[in-house]
């Protein structure tokens, strides 16, 4: 889906690339975590996945498109298919909740007959519904970036990029919006979400990929913003340790598809992958047990 081959990217007046030989693959489907300080290349790495900006070396694959052979008026084409938010929300001040969202698709030359299906729905899955004709102003942050995140996600895009939009919110409310991108990325959505949101990131226990001025550090599934680190759980395989007939099976929630096999802190809806749809990058899954290794 977003393929990085040896990137590197340089902007005009400066002797430190932005990127420096990145290569990365994010799969239809993911869930990705871009971290890093400021100026570490995050929104660079947006932008060249918008074509915003054009790589000084290497190569980016976007939905099958090579970017660099793109001609200029294919690139309306290609961001038909991202859907963008930003921290900053971009809304339209002086027009309704559902005015915000129709927009995207007028622009797209929708029919009115689907505009009113498709609005409606989206604001339902992303909270918002009864508050269709209310202004921005009349909104709280979080609810602002819930339209901003239905607008990008009305026309139903393959791609979501988040560009820090959780950088104007508080933490509950920015667990919140994490947890709505979580959900649109179950329908099937691949979604890549830069942030210096620790706490969030921490919890969500997704892939982190994290850069250091310009530089991939570390690229890590069920990783956290610090060390990029995965849990320290070991997997066996039932076949070496029999278990006793009376010995109640231990579950990681994810081999039997139970959304009640592990517990969520503080009484969190669960996040995270689907149960019921495991995935590993050698594409082989066993059945196993969870041994915990520290009490981390």
């Amino acid at each position: 889906m977003i393929l990085f081959e040896n990137v590197t990217k340089t902007y005009p007046r400066t002797t430190r690339p932005a990127l420096d030989d990145v290569s990365l693959e994010i799969p239809r489907g993911e869930f990705a975590f871009v971290v890093g300080t400021s100026g570490s290349g995050k929104s660079t790495m947006m932008q060249l996945v918008m074509k915003e900006q054009d790589v000084t070396r290497g190569r980016v694959l976007v939905a099958g498109r090579d970017l660099d052979r793109l001609p200029e008026r294919k690139v309306p084409a290609l961001r038909r298919e991202i859907g963008c938010v930003f921290q900053d929300f971009r809304l339209l001040p002086n027009k309704t909740v559902f005015q915000n969202v129709a927009y995207a698709l007028q622009v797209l030359g929708s029919s009115r007959a689907r505009i009113r299906q498709t609005v409606p729905e989206t604001l339902e899955l992303v909270g918002l519904a009864g508050m269709e004709k209310r202004l921005p102003h009349q909104l709280s942050g979080g609810e602002q970036q819930r339209v901003a995140i239905a607008r990008a996600f009305v026309n139903r895009p393959p791609i979501l990029l988040a560009d820090e939009p959780t950088g104007n919110l508080d933490p509950d409310t920015s667990l919140g919006i994490v947890q709505l991108l979580d959900r649109i990325n179950r329908t099937g959505t691949t979604v890549v979400m830069a942030t210096h949101d620790t706490v969030t990131v921490d919890a969500m226990r997704k892939r982190v990929i994290r850069l250091d001025r310009g530089v991939l550090v570390s690229d890590m599934e069920a990783g956290d913003y610090t060390t990029g680190s995965i849990p320290r759980i070991r997997l066996e395989e039932e076949a070496e340790a029999p278990r006793r007939a009376d010995e109640p099976e231990a579950s990681d929630g994810y081999d039997d598809g139970d959304p009640t096999a592990y517990d969520e802190p503080d009484g969190l809806p669960p996040i995270g992958r689907d149960a019921d749809e495991p995935r590993s990058r050698g594409g082989i899954f066993r059945r196993h047990k969870a041994v915990q290794t520290s009490d981390r």
